[in-house]
């Protein structure tokens, strides 16, 4: 495991590029899938890097992690794009120490989602930290500030009101439709994928739309197969895909390939159709916008959608803000008390070792040799007051001179 040594938070770095400053077809460019995630991590030794995850959604794609210095981060995460790290940098903003940490805090708790208060990455940034746990590159403190990050996420979440209502780029889609199709009877929908994106969107379809004539198409027919006997709905294989496409009047692709899985091939002389594009990089390809028949619409269409319940939930913002500087002094808090630790072990390893010197014992009441069984316990005590004392000032060598003098002046008491 990397990491467990101390950290200068000044080296924490946040590089990415999200919905603001480009828009959906730049940002699938740098589009992060697992194998690239593998391969990245694979290669980040040789870059200088060892404790760092890699945030990879349609809003953005954010790269995390100690370095010294940004270019370290951007150079690696380039290796996998389509693009080079003079481009990324002219779009990308690059945040280190106390700013990269707010970063991550406003992030995790939906403030900088494309629709504010969208609470799916939560779940995004779970399994992006997840991932890199299991390759050893989540160390002591980068554990612990995600940890941070997430509990503050869920208090903004329980003790304000900006995830109040139905908002998200699922729902977004079924709103979307319903302006599109006041009356859906006799409408065909075809959904493919169902990953986490196409499974929330499928059961919006269902419940906001209040229909069942919805057709699953995944990779993994498995899957599909699963989630349309739970919603009662129907499947087809991936082999099918063209003739479900023919037959369709509303698709939504939530897919996460590399390149487009819909081609304007497929469209061409077909009747009219709506088609939701959910997916980074797009997955359906961008001159089937210029067919007649094709009404083509992407996440950043989406997310432009605004009603009440979003201006309600921007009402809550300073109110989140507050809860996520509560949770950022109590990481910072963690953090500089980490700093002490080497000291404090030090300190300990000399009070053992003064506690079993010969003079030391035989300076000690009958009394007091009989007891020696409790060593352990008053070591830990000065520990702790000096822990204590070092939280409020910063005079370790001071301290350190001042525990030893308290262990031994107590040694008869």
């Amino acid at each position: 495991m990397h990491g467990h040594s101390s950290k200068d938070i000044s080296k924490f770095f946040i590089a990415g590029i999200n919905y603001k400053k480009t828009d959906a077809a730049i940002r699938g460019q740098f589009a992060i899938n697992n194998d690239q995630y593998a391969t990245l991590l694979s290669l980040a030794p040789s870059y200088g890097l060892h404790e760092l995850f890699i945030l990879s959604t349609c809003n953005r794609t954010e790269i995390y992690g100690f370095a010294e210095h940004a270019g370290q981060l951007i150079s690696l995460l380039c290796t996998q794009s389509e693009s080079n790290t003079e481009e990324f940098a002219k779009m990308a903003y690059i945040k280190n120490g106390v700013d990269a940490i707010d970063h991550l805090f406003t992030v995790g708790a939906g403030l900088d989602s494309q629709i504010l208060g969208d609470y799916e990455i939560v779940g995004q940034l779970k399994v992006a930290v997840k991932f890199a746990r299991e390759h050893n590159y989540v160390g002591t403190y980068l554990d612990r500030m995600v940890g941070s990050v997430l509990q503050s996420s869920k208090a903004v979440k329980t003790r304000t009101a900006i995830s109040d209502g139905t908002v998200s780029v699922s729902f977004a889609a079924v709103q979307y439709i319903k302006q599109q199709f006041p009356h859906l009877k006799g409408k065909k929908i075809l959904l493919l994928g169902v990953g986490k994106i196409g499974r929330s969107t499928c059961k919006n379809l269902v419940d906001y739309l209040e229909t069942t004539d919805i057709t699953l198409i995944n990779r993994t027919e498995e899957k599909a197969a699963e989630l349309a006997s739970e919603l009662g709905l129907q499947h087809a294989p991936l082999e099918q895909l063209s003739q479900y496409i023919d037959q369709s009047d509303i698709i939504l692709v939530a897919t996460n390939a590399a390149t487009p899985t819909i081609l304007k091939s497929h469209l061409e002389g077909k009747t009219d159709k709506l088609i939701i594009d959910l997916s980074i990089p797009y997955n359906v390809e961008i001159a089937a916008q210029d067919l007649p028949n094709v009404h083509l619409v992407n996440v950043d269409e989406l997310s432009k959608l605004k009603d009440e319940t979003l201006q309600k939930r921007e009402a809550e913002v300073p109110k989140a803000k507050l809860i996520i500087d509560e949770h950022m002094a109590e990481f910072m808090e963690w953090f500089e008390m980490r700093k002490h630790v080497p000291v404090l072990k030090a300190v300990k390893t000399k009070l053992q070792e003064i506690h079993a010197f010969p003079l030391y014992l035989t300076g000690l009441s009958p009394v007091s040799t009989t007891c020696t069984i409790d060593a352990d316990a008053k070591i830990q005590r000065v520990i702790n007051g000096m822990a204590t004392k070092m939280r409020r000032e910063n005079q370790r060598g001071c301290h350190y001179i001042e525990a030893i003098n308290e262990f031994i002046a107590t040694g008869s008491n």
